[in-house]
């Protein structure tokens, strides 16, 4: 899940240096920067579990109860604290600023363009910005719905760490995370109906079978007449 989160950040910040800063990016954008964006997001997501998981995890009469142990009440309050404004706050920021200037920038585009466009000669830049645009839908979807989704979650976490006697139901902690887990399910449905080129890689992946054939053409020349015949067979 801290992985998915990092990877959507990421993949805002791209966009947002690929529509506002083109030419910076073209310039300083390598291959090898993107596998280092992936290994950084399972790297740093593997290891924040790590850190916080086998410290304050206990098993008590064959239950195991994750991050219940902790050394003192501040202890626990400062990473949960610091969990929500990382891994929520900052990322909404970076959605909301990114998409914020890309939308400015996509707009400054098409107000140019109709400003200098000749008939016929654009055709390749609109759908070009069309496919940029639509990349920018799916992102500002998957991030309206992120920020939907997990913030029932971080106000059960934050009402139950910070209240002296918290009487939540464990059923309204478990539906936080039950629609974390929809959206993170939801994602792959969203891309396949929003994003087009997602769309036509699945399609191309569903096998089918074609049941018409072509008939065989067979030309035969007949003295100085010219006969076409399906399937038959001529002989010499």
């Amino acid at each position: 899940m801290l992985a998915s989160t990092i990877n959507l950040a990421m993949i805002t910040i791209e966009r947002y240096l690929k529509v506002v800063h083109p030419v910076w990016s073209n310039n300083n954008r390598r291959g090898w920067m993107i596998y280092l964006a992936i290994a950084f997001a399972w790297i740093c997501s593997i290891i924040s579990n790590f850190a916080l998981v086998f410290p304050t995890t206990t098993v008590v009469d064959g239950a195991c109860y994750a991050f219940a142990i902790w050394r003192n009440d501040k202890d626990r309050l400062v990473v949960i604290a610091w969990n929500f404004v990382c891994f929520y706050v900052v990322i909404l920021l970076i959605f909301v600023f990114c998409y914020w200037r890309i939308l400015i920038a996509i707009r400054r585009q098409a107000r140019t363009m109709a400003g200098h466009s000749v008939p016929g000669s654009n055709a390749a830049q609109t759908q070009s910005n069309q496919i940029q645009t639509n990349v920018i839908k799916t992102m500002i979807l998957v991030s309206a719905f992120y920020a939907i989704s997990w913030m029932p979650n971080y106000v059960c976490i934050l009402f139950l760490s910070l209240s002296p006697n918290p009487k939540l139901p464990d059923s309204g902690y478990y539906a936080s995370v039950f629609i974390v887990f929809i959206y993170s399910c939801a994602n792959p449905f969203i891309y396949a109906t929003k994003f087009n080129p997602v769309k036509q890689i699945l399609i191309r992946m569903i096998p089918c079978k074609k049941t018409s054939q072509q008939a065989t053409v067979h030309v035969i020349n007949v003295g100085t007449s010219t006969v076409t015949a399906r399937g038959l067979q001529v002989p010499n």
